[in-house]
């Protein structure tokens, strides 16, 4: 009987598409528009398999180029099966001391391909393949934006609650620490505390809403902000410091009346684990379309497993990362960010949606979505982007 590794072939081509994504965010009447880095993989079987993987928020042509030109070579002949061999061989090539970075995007993107294409030779989906705890998942969705004023959070953050969506994240701090010309940042807070108050009671006492700093304040204001958010019930304070630097994120946590959550744009897992074993997170976020696809990132939650602390998807890519907490018995929330969700849609086909704040993940094999490869075709035409933002 032949098996499905010997039916599929070994690994014949890789290619990776860099993309610049237009990207259009609407709220309570006001628009933002953007662009979104991307980088879409595919690895290709000698019995015609392809698998499909993704990073963001990264240079992408320059992983793009690091795929097609240094990973490539070390894959083509290899079985697609052997995720963890393959995942070792790619790090002593692209990150041998240590780095993150670029290696670390390339390699995510890497692995999400073979992750889809072993579903596919598999016939199971990803999420079963991870260890199938559950088929749906629950989301939170990210629509708090700097550009909106209060107004405009109140009547986004009722629309969602609408929809069914029962879990909201705002951003706070107005990346003051990266604006040359930026507001005092106790202004800032107070104006952070002041939009915070405006969503509490636009959606009154029921929904649960989370706050993301982006790493751009200091231990200090971060506290200072902390603390005047408490009578407005946040569930977790996301990336408040800047860089995640361990011990300010220990010191914060050991005096901070909010839960701490962060980790989505960490590469290694030795960061992760210093996390954790440093007691400066209450919530651990491993992305796997950034830190080392679902290889690493399941290595991540066993580690906050053994650790007690809850995992949950930050940096958005919910159709990727609702794979891992479906498969493991300890995922957690999935992020459904607005301009992320809304650059899938522009380059993918069969993509799950969501009903009333849950996602039930495609029982098919794979992924269980394709990318439209004539609109990749038109989207690699553009030049590349000046910036990486989430919006």
């Amino acid at each position: 009987m032949t098996t499905p590794v010997t039916a599929a072939g070994k690994i014949v081509a890789v290619r990776a598409h860099a993309l610049n994504v237009p990207n259009r965010i609407e709220a309570a009447g006001k628009v933002r528009e953007t662009d979104l880095s991307v980088v879409v993989c595919e690895i290709e079987t000698e019995g015609g398999l392809i698998g499909h993987g993704f990073t963001a928020i990264t240079e992408e042509r320059t992983v793009a180029m690091a795929i097609t030109e240094v990973a490539a070579p070390a894959l083509i002949g290899a079985d697609p099966l052997a995720r963890e061999a393959l995942w070792d061989k790619l790090y002593w090539l692209m990150s041998p001391r240590g780095q993150t970075g670029y290696a670390m995007h390339a390699i995510a993107a890497i692995d999400i391909a073979l992750w889809d294409l072993a579903g596919k030779i598999l016939k199971q989906p990803v999420w079963k393949l991870l260890g199938g705890a559950r088929d749906t998942v629950q989301l939170y969705v990210t629509c708090g934006f700097g550009f909106l004023d209060r107004a405009d959070l109140a009547s986004t953050a009722r629309d969602w609650v609408d929809k069914g969506f029962t879990r909201l994240k705002m951003t706070v701090s107005g990346e003051a620490l990266r604006r040359r010309d930026a507001s005092p940042l106790e202004e800032v807070i107070a104006e952070d505390v002041r939009r915070v108050a405006a969503v509490r009671e636009a959606v009154g006492p029921g929904p649960r809403i989370y706050v993301d700093a982006n790493c751009n304040l200091d231990p200090v204001h971060a506290l200072r902000l902390a603390q005047r958010l408490v009578p407005l019930d946040v569930d977790f304070f996301e990336e408040p410091i800047q860089r995640n630097d361990i011990a300010a994120m220990a010191d914060l946590r050991a005096r901070c009346p909010l839960p701490l959550a962060a980790g989505q744009n960490e590469g290694l897992s030795f960061r992760f684990r210093d996390l954790l074993a440093g007691k400066s997170v209450d919530v651990l976020q491993p992305n796997v379309t950034i830190g080392g696809g679902f290889t690493q990132a399941a290595k991540v939650a066993g580690m906050a497993d053994a650790f007690a602390t809850p995992i949950a998807n930050g940096g958005g890519w919910p159709f990727h990362n609702a794979h891992l907490h479906a498969g493991l018995a300890n995922g957690g929330l999935v992020e459904w960010h607005v301009p992320a969700v809304q650059v899938c849609r522009m380059i993918y086909k069969g993509l799950p949606e969501p009903d009333a704040g849950t996602m039930t993940l495609p029982d098919v094999p794979g992924l269980g979505f394709e990318p439209d490869h004539d609109a990749i075709h038109e989207l690699a035409k553009r030049p590349s982007a000046a910036g990486h933002g989430k919006g």
